[in-house]
């Protein structure tokens, strides 16, 4: 699809009026919005808004109820995880999931597109292809871990890295998968402020040098306000809110959904 000059790009995302209840209760009420290509997006909202359950269904590991999801123009919504990630989606988790028992590498070569399969004909017939894209995931593996000064842990078991290390490593696979569209769920959480302040720092460089879009979800009210071009704001599932950094902050809105969670708990 083109667009004439001087007119904004499409959305490289658009959710729209998106629906998902679990047993009654409404996780997800009517969510909308559209990512900009390019951008840096924080999801926030109090606990309980529906973010996580957002990123799911975006990324095939929940069905809408009702609703549509297109990523470059197609629809996704249902989708199975494995063809969303195919189309250039791909999604970290706020609790990491790593392979512990597996090395740093074996984790990272796991994700490579284009890995040879394992099928007797295929390594007989096919075995030096085979090795050769081995070979190919193996550098583009080492050069990803190499980018987040992971490349010294590339031998050691992936359940020896620290919390922040994880964080850093499921990026750096989640990139093995050539995205477009990368969603982190909690970035920082867990994370101390030096290996977080790294991540995102690699985040901002992805965007300019490779030109990807980032959503991310965050706590930390600071973090959002200076690492984000744009800010989505959810309460009990819905959107309420969008804009600037700035223009959120001083929303009443998105005032009054946080203060209202901080009165129930008194």
């Amino acid at each position: 699809m083109t667009h004439s000059a001087g007119s904004p790009a499409p959305p490289i995302l658009v959710v729209e009026d998106v629906h998902k209840s679990f047993g009654g209760v409404r996780a997800v009420a009517g969510a909308s919005f559209a990512l900009q290509r390019g951008a840096i997006t924080a999801l926030i909202g109090p606990n309980g808004a529906g973010k996580t359950t957002l990123f799911d269904l975006i990324t095939g590991f929940a069905a809408p109820d009702a609703g549509a999801i297109r990523f470059e123009g197609k629809p996704i919504e249902g989708l199975p995880p494995h063809s969303v990630t195919r189309r250039g989606l791909v999604r970290t988790f706020q609790l990491t999931r790593v392979f512990a028992a597996m090395t740093v590498l074996d984790n990272m070569m796991l994700a490579g597109r284009g890995q040879p399969g394992e099928g007797l004909l295929q390594l007989i017939a096919r075995r030096t292809a085979g090795q050769r894209v081995e070979g190919e995931v193996r550098e583009r593996a080492l050069a990803a871990l190499h980018r987040f000064d992971l490349d010294g842990k590339a031998g050691d078991y992936a359940g020896t890295l620290s919390g922040g290390q994880r964080k850093l490593l499921e990026l750096a696979r989640a990139l093995m998968t050539d995205p477009t569209l990368v969603l982190l769920d909690e970035p920082m959480a867990g994370v101390n402020r030096v290996l977080g302040s790294r991540l995102l720092d690699d985040v901002e460089e992805l965007r300019r040098t490779a030109g990807m879009t980032f959503l991310f979800v965050e706590h930390d009210m600071d973090i959002v306000m200076r690492r984000a071009d744009h800010v989505i704001v959810m309460a009990e599932g819905a959107v309420i809110a969008e804009g600037s950094p700035d223009a959120i902050r001083a929303d009443p809105r998105v005032i009054d959904a946080y203060l209202g969670q901080a009165r129930s708990r008194t």
